[in-house]
């Protein structure tokens, strides 16, 4: 995939934090770091949206709907 390059600014202690992670080889450089920690919480911002959405759900209503549209389907399904 193909990368672009971006400006971040941190501020100092973040940078510090940041650098001692890269000095302990838990990632290979600051790039990385801030990559992978920006998938994360993408990932879990995307995780959060999706139960928020499915919490809207009426679990009686979407079994009541799952089911109507079964027994409208079967009825038109030839005898065996």
């Amino acid at each position: 995939m193909a990368r672009t390059k971006v400006a971040v600014s941190l501020d100092e202690d973040t940078l510090q934090r940041l650098d001692r992670l890269v000095a302990e080889a838990v990632f290979p450089s600051r790039s990385q770091a801030i990559q992978v920690a920006v998938e994360e919480k993408l990932r879990r911002l995307e995780q959060d949206r999706l139960a928020r959405e499915c919490a809207k759900l009426e679990p009686a209503f979407e079994k009541a709907l799952a089911e109507g549209g079964l027994s409208e389907d079967a009825a038109g399904w030839p005898a065996y």
